[in-house]
C-alpha cells in the first residue's frame, strides 16, 4: 500500500469567498484527509456567513466539522494564535479570491482567513495559494505579481478559465493541490505555474 504523503502535516485550510469554487473544493479536503494530514478548517467572513446559491453555510460547516473533527476557526481572534503557538506546518488558502489577494499584498488583516495566513507567515512556514479571481490578469495581476515574489509563498498551478468571455480570470487547477502542497513543505514551487487553456 502506497504511504500517506501528508500523515501527521498539520494543514489549516483557509476557504474565502469564490462560492462558485467550494463545491470543487470539497472533494479536495477529502483527498487531503485521506492523505493522512490533520486539517484545520479556517473560514473568511464571507464563507462563514453566506448562504448562496452554491451551498448553505451551515451544510458547509458540518461536512468541515465531520471530515476534520476540528473547530472551525472564524474569527481573527481564533486565528491569531496560529503563529506565537506554532499550530500549523502549512496553511492552504483554496480558494482564494482576488480580494484576499489583494489585501494579503497590500498587507491588510481584516479578516479570519488574512489573520491565519499573517500569523503562519510570521513562522517562516509555507503558504499555498489556489486562486480564484475574475480578475487575476487585470488590476489584481500586480498583487499576483507581488505574491509570486513574496518568500514562502507559493501558487497551485493555474490557468486562463474562460479566455474569450472572461479574458482576466484565473482558476487553479486543484487536482495538483496536494503535489503543490508537499512541494511547498520542501520549499519548491511545484512546475509548471502556468497552464494552458483547457
Amino acid at each position: 500500500m502506497e504511504k500517506e504523503r501528508l500523515t501527521g502535516v498539520r494543514i489549516g485550510v483557509v476557504l474565502t469567498g469564490s462560492h462558485c469554487t467550494i463545491g470543487d473544493v470539497l472533494p479536495q479536503i477529502n483527498l487531503i484527509k485521506a492523505e493522512g494530514a490533520i486539517i484545520q478548517p479556517i473560514l473568511s467572513n464571507t464563507v462563514n456567513e453566506t448562504d448562496n446559491r452554491f451551498y448553505l453555510v451551515d451544510e458547509l460547516k458540518q461536512f468541515l466539522r465531520q471530515v476534520t473533527d476540528k473547530p472551525i476557526i472564524n474569527t481573527i481572534v481564533g486565528a491569531e494564535p496560529i503563529g506565537p503557538q506554532k499550530l500549523l506546518d502549512v496553511v492552504l488558502v483554496m480558494p482564494a479570491t482576488g480580494n484576499t489577494i489583494a489585501k494579503l499584498a497590500g498587507g491588510i488583516v481584516d479578516t479570519p482567513a488574512l489573520m491565519a495566513i499573517k500569523a503562519h507567515l510570521r513562522n517562516q512556514r509555507p503558504v499555498v495559494i489556489a486562486i480564484s479571481t475574475n480578475d487575476g490578469l487585470g488590476i489584481n495581476a500586480r498583487n499576483l505579481g507581488i505574491l509570486l515574489n513574496t518568500k514562502n509563498i507559493y501558487f497551485v498551478p493555474f490557468r486562463q478559465d474562460d479566455p474569450y468571455q472572461k479574458a482576466n480570470s484565473i482558476l487553479a487547477n486543484l487536482d495538483l493541490v496536494v503535489d503543490t502542497t508537499i512541494c511547498a513543505l520542501r520549499g519548491k514551487q511545484i512546475q509548471p505555474l502556468l497552464l494552458g487553456t483547457l
